[in-house]
């Protein structure tokens, strides 16, 4: 099982010294959620909440996850870096392509893409994207990708997106892993399209069913036996035993804060750093 740091709620001088300490403790990657702006007023609810309401304050620090990882990767040598999540179809494809692929070229091709579809309509319209038909235009913008980091002449014919004969370079050194984010079915369908499946902060039973269901569908596609990640946030797991039978059920990959079990969600960076190096002495080096 291999452990990745959240960033969430941390402000952008704290990223680098982050980066650096979770490259050298030992955690495989380092992951950025994905929020433009936050409006004072919702049109759209919250979907992972009872209420609706966000897990986060007005004034809450959200950097762009491709800047960042782009400056993360140049402090560190083999920290690998992801999203939870990028919404993609909140974008042009061909910014969205170029961003990515710049970043896994800057790294060495230590980037792992996740997306979900989104939820607030009103940051759709600010980028001037349609909120409706966002998951279908997540679909096809997941076959435009691969074609423009392959580096050669390509073209597309879709639905939404057309376009003739065009290249992208530079080509990111390896295949970019693509993950989807989301607990409704039609997430875990396209999780099972593809390389792996992001939970939301739910419990371990529920993480256990979601990967049955993501699984069924993946056999479904005869696509059963090829590797398939998933990274989980268990809002019930915090012993060796608990991440043990995370592991057993199909997680590969903990997503956590590691310092909230030692100083809460601090705001101080010593006390985060003192919480990655607790954690990667007290539960990933106990998972060996």
């Amino acid at each position: 099982m291999k452990f990745v740091l959240s960033t969430a709620f941390s402000p952008a001088e704290h990223l680098l010294p982050l980066a650096r300490e979770a490259d050298a403790c030992g955690y495989e990657a380092m992951g950025f959620s994905d929020h433009v702006v936050h409006p004072e007023v919702l049109d759209t609810p919250y979907p992972y909440t009872e209420d609706g309401k966000r897990r986060w304050e007005a004034f809450t620090p959200w950097v762009d996850a491709w800047v960042t990882i782009g400056a993360c990767a140049a402090v560190t040598t083999r920290l690998r870096f992801t999203t939870n999540v990028f919404v993609l179809a909140m974008r042009n494809p061909f910014v969205a392509a170029k961003a990515i692929s710049t970043a896994a070229v800057l790294s060495g091709g230590r980037v792992t893409l996740t997306v979900g579809v989104g939820w607030s309509n009103i940051e759709f319209e600010l980028m001037g994207q349609n909120f409706r038909d966002r998951g279908k235009r997540t679909d096809e913008m997941l076959t435009i990708l691969p074609k423009l980091w392959s580096g050669e002449m390509v073209a597309h014919e879709g639905k939404y997106y057309r376009f003739d004969n065009l290249e992208m370079n530079p080509v990111p050194p390896e295949r970019i892993p693509i993950w989807v984010g989301g607990i409704s079915d039609a997430a875990l369908r396209r999780a099972a399209r593809h390389d792996g499946w992001l939970s939301d902060l739910q419990t371990s039973e529920e993480i256990i069913e979601c990967i049955a269901r993501a699984r069924s569908y993946r056999e479904e596609l005869g696509r059963g036996d090829a590797p398939f990640d998933v990274m989980a946030s268990a809002s019930d797991a915090a012993s060796v035993e608990d991440f043990q039978r995370l592991g057993a059920a199909g997680v590969t990959h903990v997503l956590s804060i590691p310092w909230i079990p030692y100083h809460g969600l601090t705001d101080d960076l010593e006390e985060k750093l003192d919480g990655l190096r607790r954690y990667a002495k007290d539960v990933m080096a106990a998972m060996g």
